[in-house]
Parts: C-alpha cells; sequence; structure tokens
C-alpha cells in the first residue's frame, strides 16, 4: 500500500534509520513506557502521531508511551530480528499484508478478545477481514488508500472525452478509448508505473471480478482465468498494440512519472490515492490536475468498482505483558477525531465510518472526496492471509508481470508461470 519507491529518501530525511534500536527489553518490562513503532514518515503525519502520544502521556501518566521512528523501507527485516531477539515494541504500526507471516509464528498478539465494542463498531467489517485470517485479528486497520485516476484536466477538456465520477466511473472499455482519444504527437493517454506491478495487477482483478488467488479445500491455491487476466490484458494491449501507454514507464515507480506528467507527456497516471500530496507540492504553477475513480468493469460485484487494498494497521506484540494497556493507547490513537487526523497526515482515507464523515476530508480540494467516496468500494486485497506470498511475488510474478507488460510473453507463459510455479510455492507453506 504504501510508497517504497521513493520511502527511502523521506525516512533517511526523518532520521528513521533509527529504527528498532531503542526497543530492546521494553516489551516486558512493567515499569518503563509502552514503546510505539510508527512508521509515519510525511512531516504532518510525524507531528500528529507525537503530537497524540504527548497528548496520552499528559493523561496516563502510569501508562506512558514512548515514540519509536521506523521506516517502511526495512521495517519487515528489523520486525523480524526483534521478534526472533524478544525485543519488540508493545505497539507495531505496519501493513496488513506485513502480518500474515508474524502472526503465524506467533509473534502477534491476537486482537479478538482486546477490542474495545466502540473500536470494533466504527469500522467496517470489509476492513476487519484485511486483519483477520487463521481465526484471529491481528491488527487495527486504521488508514487505506485506493488506486485512482490523476489526470491533466486540461488535456481532458480539450479532448472532449467524458468526465467521469464515482457515481459514473468510466468502463474499462471507455478508458481505452480515452487513452487513443488523448495519445497524439509526444503525448500518451496513459503511463502505467510498473516498477512494482504485482500488487496492482491483482488488486485490480477485483474490478472485473477476478481475484488470482482463490480459496480451495480450505487452501490458497492461485488461478488466472479470464476475469483474473482482464485489466492485465489491457495495460499489455495499451503498451504493445494500442501504444496509448508509454512503454518507458513500465520501469519507474509512481514518482518518476511526475515529471512526465507535468511536462505534458502522460495525460492519466493510475497511482495510489497518496501521491495527490507529492502532485500537489511539486506541480508547477498553473497546472491544472483532477482525481478520477479507477475505472469499473462489467458485471462484477459491486457494480465493478470494488478493489483490493492493504490497510495501514495497528497491532501489538504476543510478547508484551501489558496488552490491555497497548490495546487502551491503539484505541486511543483511533479515535474518529485522531483517525482522522493521521489520515490527513499522510493523504490517505480513513477506515472509521465516523472519520470518514470529517468535514476536512470531505472536500473536492485535491481530490479527497473522490478517495471518500471510493472508501466503500475497498475489499481486503486477495493476497492477505496467504502464506508463500512474498516469495511468489518476488521470485515468479514480479519478473513474469514485467516481462509480459513489456511484451517480451505470451499470455499464455504468463499464466503458466504464476499458476505452476505459484501453487508449487503455496503448497509448500500449506503441509
Amino acid at each position: 500500500m504504501r510508497r517504497r519507491d521513493f520511502l527511502a529518501t523521506a525516512a533517511a530525511a526523518t532520521g528513521a534509520g533509527t529504527a528498532l534500536s531503542g526497543c530492546a527489553g521494553d516489551g516486558g518490562d512493567d515499569s518503563g513506557p509502552l514503546d510505539y513503532l510508527s512508521l509515519a514518515w510525511q512531516q504532518e503525519s510525524i507531528e500528529a502521531n507525537k503530537a497524540l502520544v504527548a497528548q496520552w502521556n499528559r493523561h496516563n501518566p502510569t501508562s506512558r508511551v514512548r515514540y519509536v521512528q521506523g521506516s517502511w523501507e526495512s521495517v519487515h527485516d528489523q520486525l523480524l530480528t526483534s521478534f526472533e531477539g524478544g525485543e519488540a515494541p508493545d505497539i507495531i504500526h505496519d501493513e496488513a499484508n506485513d502480518l500474515t507471516d508474524f502472526a503465524h509464528g506467533g509473534f502477534l498478539a491476537d486482537l479478538s478478545g482486546l477490542l474495545p465494542a466502540q473500536l470494533k463498531e466504527q469500522i467496517p467489517q470489509s476492513s476487519w477481514d484485511t486483519a483477520s485470517f487463521a481465526g484471529g485479528t491481528y491488527g487495527v486497520p486504521f488508514v487505506q488508500e485506493p488506486r485512482v485516476l490523476i489526470a491533466n484536466r486540461e488535456l481532458l477538456e480539450k479532448s472532449g472525452v467524458r468526465m467521469p465520477t464515482t457515481r459514473r466511473p468510466w468502463s474499462w472499455a471507455e478508458f481505452e478509448e480515452a487513452a487513443k482519444e488523448l495519445t497524439h504527437g509526444r503525448t500518451h493517454g496513459v503511463a502505467w508505473s510498473m516498477k512494482d506491478p504485482v500488487n496492482q495487477s491483482v488488486n485490480l482483478t477485483l474490478t472485473t471480478g477476478g481475484a488470482v488467488f482463490h480459496r480451495e479445500n480450505g487452501k490458497n491455491v492461485i488461478r488466472f482465468e479470464s476475469a483474473d487476466s482482464e485489466v492485465i490484458e489491457l495495460i499489455h494491449r495499451q503498451v504493445n498494440e494500442d501504444r496509448t501507454a508509454a512503454r518507458s514507464s513500465l520501469g519507474m515507480a509512481g514518482a518518476d512519472t511526475l515529471p512526465g506528467f507535468f511536462a505534458g507527456r502522460y495525460a492519466i497516471l493510475p497511482l495510489n490515492f497518496s501521491f495527490r500530496q507529492q502532485v500537489q507540492q511539486q506541480a508547477p504553477d498553473g497546472f491544472e490536475w483532477v482525481t478520477l475513480p479507477m475505472p469499473a468493469g462489467d458485471g462484477a460485484a459491486g457494480g465493478g468498482q470494488h478493489q483490493g487494498v492493504s490497510p495501514q494497521t495497528l497491532s501489538i506484540s504476543q510478547s508484551t505483558s501489558r496488552k490491555k494497556a497497548a490495546m487502551a493507547f491503539v484505541a486511543f490513537l483511533t479515535r474518529p477525531d485522531h483517525m482522522a487526523r493521521l489520515a490527513k497526515g499522510d493523504w490517505l482515507v480513513p477506515t472509521g465510518t465516523e472519520a470518514l464523515r470529517d468535514p476536512a476530508l470531505s472536500t473536492d480540494k485535491h481530490g479527497w472526496s473522490t478517495g471518500l467516496r471510493m472508501a466503500s468500494d475497498l475489499r481486503a486485497s486477495p493476497v492477505l492471509g496467504v502464506r508463500g506470498y512474498p516469495e511468489w511475488k518476488d521470485k515468479v510474478a514480479t519478473p513474469a508481470f514485467q516481462e509480459y507488460y513489456a511484451g517480451g510473453i505470451s499470455l499464455r507463459t504468463l499464466r503458466d508461470k504464476l499458476v505452476d510455479d505459484g501453487n508449487r510455492i503455496l503448497a509448500r507453506y500449506q503441509r
């Protein structure tokens, strides 16, 4: 979910490299503060987190919390080391996609019996599903981000194509036609940034009724049928046949496409919702942009507007002796007003129904209202809870998708790689 393509630089700028070094031994020390590992990286978000920690400490002097700055770039390896060394932080900010192996390894507490009723009720079940597997709940999903289209308003208006809305998005066929209308001269209709192609490719299959990962006889299996491949085939077609998508963007991370976008070389960028912050900061004077919903599939659930997400989560270490105190702090951080504040700081969408009603988030400015209206269509990414997914993603899916999008292999070869090699990997984790 997060923008790992540029977070290393941001982490260095905020001093995030200290990460977990301050956590040693405190998880089991009843007399010391609870350690809260935060992965906030934007300055506004860091300030909001620190302010909430300070507010908590003023009112809870016997259950103080220590803020520990972490880094998205290295959090998985650092957490693994800290878990195995018995030095894990008490409260852990991470994302749902990272919880599966830690939960199965016994490192995270099952929150099912700890969640206050008010907290449980304010977050929809579709969001709880993102952090629930193997019979337990291992994180509180508090902010999330849909995939959106960020478009050059002037180019769209000059082309005469219909401006889509959340109530009437483009179909995928309309999107394909719009990209053709927007392609001329040095301008491509769309730039798909596919340096990390797997999550976005899988999550968008929900718009056409696909999933790639399916449950059969109580086990996870990979299938790649027409509903699973429809959007993936469209992207391939735009790059290799229609030439409406820029081939050069396939090796780019999302942030890498912004200079070309501002220069008029790309009319539309499919990006995560939080990229609006970079667009707003970096856009040249007078550049007009608009946030649009992703296209919808035909005949799929939710009118084809469902898409998979992996929210950011707050978890509690299994090793901490103060789980109730840790949960009290998590409940404090995720109060509706606090959840909305944290979402605004990171340009994300809160999961809580009351937080979504915050007036500052419902404005049309910078596309906030588009993201909020899409919140009800977000579902657990098909990859969540799948043991072996990281290995499949790194060893099989990433190179296979990159080859396919670049025109190097056929759809049949892509299917064989994803399914045959993938199911062998998943089988090892499910014996």
